[in-house]
């Protein structure tokens, strides 16, 4: 390409032919692998015990899908809850990007769970199998020998067992861990389609780490594609200082560019004096080139250490998942070469041009303001969230009844939603004044947790208190003496 970005037209695990380059990434260290290695302890930590963790019973954190059920830190949504869901959706949707639009794919690099799972645990397991890359390349591309075929077997094997609790631990946060437990210890025939799913899920994992890896973050992942709109100047990424680093060159001890420029009579005297201005901006171009060398060596350890495969130096690019590994590898090296670390730092474009950082913008102050917006509303709405969910409506199609001469009734049918974690005991009464329920049937006595109870009754009312076709009324919903919830609806009747 014309602007020299021609990596722009692809990504660094496709050839020309469009087949796969598999990437072998040296083995990190420093400051930033060990930091990246205990936040991903604490999250390993969270995420294997929180399925265990519970509240008033209830899982605390269970999303449901197939029977409807979301549990968010230990409060339970139902169907009917459907509307906070979405709204607790869309704020975790605006906080994503405003961290991102501030701090780039920090949460990619650091506690995404694909990252943490593929860089440290499975890449781990690989280099204490099979060695450092190339050591592996060298394995991959020998022949099968009993050494290879050990290896790749051992590895294999504890990829896959891996997998299989992986999917179990994600599977309890979608049924919950009572059920995937019972799918365990039960026999398989008894839990035939708990079991197939429990066997995709592991074959999905394995195929994932094993396979896939960096391809989920560079072409499959939807966060990725929506960093080339969220980032802009003043957005903190991995970035390579490219006014100190370039022009880039291999440091070489004991020598010393030249840095003299020819005289006019060392350029083929007698020459026209276009050939000789030629020459002249030639010299003065290589002195540029061999004497004014930026601190980068150019060493690409960089790109070695880099998971997706990129080339920092060529600035930011959809696949940095801002892991920083590629921070550490090049401050070793400036280490060695005794020259300032932070070449390549976790900065923005502002920060390395300008010389100062700018992170709170004006598109930073927009999104911060809906952030705080919604999050205004949620807390607003979830404190306002009763316990129960109530719907009385009159009974369709059917007119009053004449009970006597100084008494009407009307049919209703209810439904009670338990939106709780505990068992509810409930009673209904009517709060207008004159008038009573008569239940048909059974009494609703007590809702389970996260359960419903459905029914009918009748109200009475005196003919002496219906001053109109539709007269209001209030039902007011009881639970261990404290009113719980209040319903409006109407009492049809003839008129005046």
């Amino acid at each position: 390409m014309e602007d020299g970005e021609s990596y722009r037209d692809h990504i660094a695990t496709v050839d020309q032919s469009g087949k796969r380059i598999w990437l072998y990434p040296k083995k990190p260290s420093g400051k930033f692998y060990n930091a990246r290695t205990w936040v991903s302890f604490i999250f390993l930590v969270i995420f294997l015990s929180m399925p265990f963790i519970r509240v008033d019973g209830e899982q605390f954190l269970l999303l449901n899908v197939l029977e409807r059920k979301f549990v968010l830190f230990g409060l339970l949504f139902t169907p009917q809850d459907f509307h906070l869901f979405v709204l607790a959706m869309l704020t975790f949707l605006v906080f994503i990007i405003l961290f991102t639009v501030v701090f780039g794919r920090l949460f990619c690099g650091w506690v995404c769970p694909q990252t943490v799972f593929m860089e440290m645990i499975f890449r781990k397991i690989e280099y204490w199998i099979e060695g450092n890359s190339g050591e592996q390349r060298k394995l991959d591309n020998g022949p099968w020998t009993a050494e290879k075929i050990r290896k790749k077997t051992i590895k294999h094997v504890v990829f896959f067992s891996i997998s299989v609790i992986v999917s179990n631990y994600f599977l309890a946060y979608i049924i919950g861990t009572d059920k995937v437990l019972k799918i365990i210890q039960e026999p398989v025939g008894q839990n035939f389609s708990g079991f197939i799913a429990m066997l995709i899920f592991s074959g999905l994992f394995y195929g994932v780490f094993a396979r896939l890896r960096e391809q989920v973050c560079t072409t499959i992942c939807p966060y990725g594609r929506l960093q080339s709109v969220l980032l802009v100047k003043e957005s903190m990424v991995v970035v390579y200082d490219h006014l100190r680093g370039e022009p880039r060159g291999k440091l070489k001890k004991n020598t010393a560019p030249s840095t003299t420029v020819p005289e006019y009579s060392e350029v083929a005297s007698g020459s026209p004096a276009e050939a000789i201005r030629q020459a002249v901006g030639s010299a003065h171009e290589e002195i540029k080139r061999t004497a004014v060398l930026g601190d980068c060596i150019d060493c690409n350890l960089c790109v070695a250490v880099c998971p997706t495969g990129i080339d920092i130096r060529n600035g930011t690019q959809l696949e940095c998942t801002n892991c920083t590994a590629c921070i550490d590898a090049c401050d070793e090296v400036m280490v060695k070469v005794k020259r300032p670390k932070g070449l390549v730092r976790f900065d923005s474009m502002t920060g390395v041009e300008a010389g100062k950082r700018k992170i709170f913008t004006t598109r930073v102050y927009a999104y911060t303001a809906v952030l705080a917006a919604l999050l205004a509303l949620d807390i607003f709405l979830l404190t306002r969230r009763g316990d129960i969910e109530s719907i009385i409506l009159r009974s369709p199609g059917q007119l009053y009844q004449q009970k006597d001469e100084t008494h009407l009734t009307n049919l209703y049918t209810f439904i009670l939603i338990n939106k709780s974690t505990k068992e509810l005991p409930i009673t209904m009464q009517l709060a207008t004044p004159g008038g009573q329920i008569t239940m048909i049937g059974k009494a609703p006595g007590s809702i389970p947790k996260g359960g419903k109870v459905e029914g009918a009754f009748f109200v009475e009312m005196p003919t002496e208190l219906l001053a109109s076709r539709k007269t209001p009324l209030v039902i007011d919903i009881f639970s261990n003496g404290k009113k719980i919830d209040e319903v409006d609806t109407n009492f049809m009747g003839p008129g005046k």
